[in-house]
This record gives structure tokens, sequence and C-alpha cells, in this order.
């Protein structure tokens, strides 16, 4: 197969714990092209969407871990499937990203994930859809809304809707002397919507990455535990990862979304999970194979491209 992973720069990626070069590396393993591009690589010119790619040869050494074999300009007709694993933030460019993917999609190329399931579901308020898993959520700009909310809580975490890893998320009571600034900040006084959650205080035992593959649960998480005074968890923030064998909840709730998202077009799904609460549905470009990987020796990759070469086999 040819595989274009539309990817971050090359030069920003850590492969001692990057999930694209883990997939990459297995896809080449079975035998399979390589291709990458950015997503100001695409374009749409004489009626068609084309892509500026390059064909990486790929190796383990973390200093040079890839040797560009050609660079190609490719239409839907070369290629057998595109992994869109682009980083947040989910902006307009993003956006635009996924309009271009979703006209290759309609000339017959498989995309992972499926564009407009991607924009359809933002990984914040993907979690209102299934309100009998979260814990109480507020989802406005209104300032005096928020502040009641607040009062009502005892104490919160608040959030942007448009971040990762962790990234200007907060934790605030109503007594908090900066709460003032931190709302004023997050909603651009009262301008931009954010996300307010009842603080879960289960946090200190982490916050559960859930992988789903094609609506499969993997069987085991990865427990981001927060270190020092910091109560984030995400790894970006500085958090500890720790694979756990899936709890009986974390089932329940992957058993309740899986087969809807899968079915949706979301091939990798990540659950955030803090104790019984769901927290967020990513779906832009999931991470944690490698720690559980690891960790467990569970092939975690192997499972995904199984999953691919399967989807492709059935659209044949």
């Amino acid at each position: 197969m040819n595989l274009l992973f539309i990817i971050d720069p090359l030069e920003t990626l850590k492969i001692e714990k990057d999930t694209s070069f883990v997939m990459m590396r297995e896809a080449q393993y079975r035998g399979h092209q390589i291709w990458v591009a950015k997503p100001s690589d695409l374009k749409f010119l004489d009626d068609k969407v084309s892509v500026s790619a390059q064909r990486l040869l790929l190796n383990d050494d973390p200093k040079i871990w890839y040797e560009v074999i050609e660079s190609k300009i490719l239409l839907s007709s070369n290629l057998d499937g595109i992994l869109m694993r682009k980083d947040p933030p989910f902006d307009m460019e993003y956006v635009y990203s996924t309009y271009l993917l979703e006209a290759l999609e309609n000339e017959g190329c498989l995309v992972f994930n499926r564009p407009q399931s991607i924009r359809d579901f933002n990984e914040k308020l993907a979690i209102t859809k299934y309100p009998q898993f979260i814990a109480p959520t507020l989802v406005t700009a209104d300032l005096t809304t928020i502040k009641h909310f607040i009062q009502e809580q005892k104490e919160v975490v608040l959030k942007p809707l448009d971040g990762m890893g962790g990234s200007s998320v907060f934790r605030s009571r109503p007594d908090d002397p900066n709460l003032g600034v931190i709302l004023e900040t997050l909603t651009e006084f009262g301008c931009r919507t954010i996300m307010v959650q009842k603080f879960i205080s289960q946090i200190s035992a982490g916050d559960k990455r859930v992988l789903l593959i094609d609506g499969e649960p993997v069987p085991y998480s990865l427990a981001r535990i927060p270190q020092g005074s910091d109560h984030r968890g995400n790894l970006a923030a500085g958090g500890r990862g720790v694979a756990m064998e899936l709890t009986d909840r974390e089932k329940e709730i992957s058993s309740a979304l899986g087969q809807e998202l899968s079915a949706k077009g979301l091939l990798l799904v990540g659950l955030d999970i803090i104790g019984d609460y769901l927290t967020e549905i990513n779906v832009t470009s999931p991470t944690c194979m490698r720690e559980i990987q690891n960790q467990t020796g569970f092939d975690v990759p192997k499972m995904f491209i199984d999953s691919i070469e399967k989807n492709v086999r059935e659209k044949s």
C-alpha cells in the first residue's frame, strides 16, 4: 500500500515517544510505502486536489531517523490511504485542510480519521453527546453563568475548546483571588466560549487515555499522573505515564461509544477518562501508543495497521 501521513514538520517529532512514528514503522515493516506531507502541502489546482509528498525510509536512530527516498506530487489515485496526524490547535487552517482531504476522500481515497467527523467532533465538546458519562459541565462565554456554576460546584477546571496537552487549563475555586483574571483571559472578556467542569479528585490516580481502534479498545490505558503541585496529568505538562489494564467503567464507556465512533469513520480515538467520568474525545492525533507498548508489550501499532489493512481490503 501507499500510505500518506499528514503530520507536523519531521524535525519536530520525538520518535522515542511519537505515535505517528510507530505507526509508520509498523507499516514499513509490512512492506508498505510511507509518504509524508504537511497540511500546507495540500492544494487544489486544475479541478483536483494534489499533495507534494516525500517518501521515507525509517530507522530507529533518534538523531537520523529517516531518509527521504523521493519527492513527488500525489493524487488520490496514487494512494491507498491517508492518515491525518497533524496536532492541534484545531484552528481554521486545520479546518481548511480537512476540506481538501474530504475532496480526496470523495475521489475514492480512504482518509483516517474521516475529515467530516474530525470537524464534527470537537475534542472538548464531543463529550456532551454522552451526558450519562460526564461530570457536571458548563459550556458558555457568559461570565455571570460561569461564576454561578463555580459557586455551585466549589472546585472546577476551566479550559479553552481548541487547546491540547493541558495548555491554558486552570483549576479554580470561588475564593480564588486569580479567578477574575482567569475568566477574563480564557473568555476574552466574555467573547470566547470555554468549558468549565467540576473538578474530579480522582485525577490524583491519573487522567486515563483509552485508545479505541475501529471501535475496539486497546486492553490497556495510559494513566497520566500529575506530578508535584500541578493538577494536570498531560504528558506535555509533565505528567508521568503509567500503563494499566482497563477498569470495568472504562470498558463500559468504550463499549457504549466504540461502534458509533467507528461508524463515523473515526478509526483511532483517544478517550480521556478521570475516575468514572469521560472528559474528552480525542480524534485529531491521539497518542500514547508507544508508552503502552513499551510498558505492557501489547503491540498497539500492529492492531492499528491491521485495521488500516482491513479497511483498505474491504474498500477494494
